[in-house]
């Protein structure tokens, strides 16, 4: 399906430049953006990212691993 949609000159710009960058078309990162931004109010994306941490055992403790990265003491 086809759709009109008005955007400022800029992000026309942005969006032709982007798309040279990635060797696509304008219309192609237009799809990616909808699809993106579905995932994200849907609730997809944080069910797709459930648990993509599962086995990592350099991690450890995910507790003493925030405070870490946090620079607290453990």
């Amino acid at each position: 399906m086809r759709f009109l949609a008005d955007l400022p000159d800029s992000d026309v710009e942005w969006l032709d430049a982007l798309a040279a960058e990635q060797g696509v078309s304008r219309a192609e990162l237009v799809r990616r953006a909808v699809a993106s931004y579905r995932a994200d109010v849907s609730g997809d994306a944080i069910d797709n990212a459930f648990g993509i941490w599962k086995g990592r055992e350099d991690i450890g403790d995910g507790l003493k691993y925030q405070r870490r990265l946090r620079g607290k003491r453990e």
